[in-house]
């Protein structure tokens, strides 16, 4: 499966920035050019354009915006972390139960998935964030209401298919209690759908977290939050094109980094694609 991985250069080339990202979010105190950024203001360097002192040219603020760029990475981070991570914690106990037992509560538990999935995810997290009120803190909880929908049909789907394998129905016949075969059995079948999609759910949930942040509901001022930053750009452009230009440069590799990474992980971790590309 490594080597499988390994041969394909999309995959490799997103889990590396993907590696980047993490590596420059763990570092950011040591290597960003002005660690003071992302609340010191210098206002006779405000919209400087790119140089040798300032890479990424500064802000409205005369901050350094690689400095902030690089902060914002731990952002952005913890966004995707806490929100993919949430999302999970709800969705996929609920995919299990529901899939497993097959009753009225499962059918109910998956009506409301339904109903969650019948609304755009961005519509709905951009409604919950605005009736929360603008913070990090509800862009997360509204990114998690609207994501788990999605784990909890895809662990529904699996577990109904693996309800009825010869192997689950054995563990059934030697008296294997319902926990013990839903964790212990069902679970780390159903675990490769769950990383590939939280792995590209990683990437969505950035984008979406800087919408968020570019609408005025997610990130506030000062913190060095990607889409906060764009929005904070519009003001100034086309002639400070570089305060834009960067923080959805960043956003733009990052979130392709994340889909080639979960692509990749889809064409390995999956016999199917596997057994259809040996054809």
């Amino acid at each position: 499966m490594i080597r499988e991985f390994l041969r394909d250069r999309l995959a490799v080339t997103g889990l590396l920035i993907v590696l980047l990202l993490i590596t420059v979010a763990t570092l950011a105190p040591f290597i960003a050019p002005d660690p003071d950024a992302v609340y010191a203001i210098y206002p006779p360097k405000r919209l400087q354009p790119p140089s040798l002192d300032h890479l990424f040219g500064t802000d409205q603020m005369g901050r350094d915006i690689l400095s902030r760029i690089i902060f914002g990475s731990r952002v952005t981070i913890v966004i995707a972390i806490i929100a993919v991570g949430s999302a999970l914690a709800i969705g996929v106990p609920i995919g299990l139960v529901a899939g497993y037992y097959e009753s009225w509560l499962g059918e109910f538990l998956m009506r409301i998935a339904d109903i969650f999935l019948s609304i755009p995810q961005f519509v709905l997290a951009l409604a919950l964030a605005s009736a929360l009120g603008p913070s990090i803190e509800n862009a997360i909880l509204a990114l998690s209401i609207t994501y788990w929908p999605w784990f909890s049909r895809l662990v529904y789907a699996e577990t109904i298919s693996l309800k009825n394998s010869t192997f689950i129905e054995a563990t059934e016949a030697l008296g294997a209690g319902t926990a013990r075969t839903i964790i212990l059995h069902i679970l780390p079948n159903v675990m490769s759908p769950i990383i590939v999609r939280s792995t590209i759910g990683m990437g969505y949930t950035i984008l979406t977290a800087a919408m968020l942040g570019f609408l005025g509901v997610g990130a506030q001022p000062p913190t060095p939050e990607w889409g906060l930053a764009i929005s904070e750009s519009r003001n100034f452009l086309p002639g400070a094109w570089w305060f834009a230009t960067f923080p959805g440069l960043s956003i733009f590799l990052v979130v392709m980094a994340f889909n080639m990474f979960g692509d990749g992980l889809r064409d390995v971790l999956d016999p199917r694609l596997r057994v259809s590309g040996s054809k």
